[in-house]
């Protein structure tokens, strides 16, 4: 499980993007299509066109980080833009927490793939 803190700015590309790209690929993505600078510290999120993966972009000061997150079942939750045009959409940590965690942020509920182990702790 990842834990994401307050302070972290979040953009998520809302249009699908080719996931096969890495480091120059994303990085490209975000200065090129997001219009943004990697170096500021926030994480940028990427899903493929069936919403069944998602790759995190991070500049940590030293380097860049890359996460990515494969769905066996299911598709993570994905906004739609909220004006024309719209490339980004800013998150709350704990909003990207929710959807990499399979909740719908619309409405605020499980999506049917995610199930919580409840045993675990």
């Amino acid at each position: 499980m990842l834990s994401f803190a307050g302070a972290l700015r979040v953009f998520l590309a809302i249009e699908p993007q080719d996931l096969r790209k890495n480091f120059n690929g994303l990085s490209a993505l975000v200065t090129d299509h997001l219009q943004g600078d990697l170096r500021q510290g926030a994480l940028y999120v990427f899903a493929n066109r069936r919403h069944t993966r998602i790759k995190i972009l991070f500049w940590d000061g030293t380097g860049l980080w890359v996460a990515c997150k494969r769905l066996e079942e299911g598709r993570f939750s994905w906004p739609s833009p909220s004006r024309e045009g719209q490339k980004r959409l800013a998150l709350t940590p704990e909003a990207l927490a929710m959807l990499t965690d399979g909740i719908e942020l619309k409405g605020a509920r499980m999506r049917p793939w995610y199930e919580r182990d409840e045993n675990k702790s």
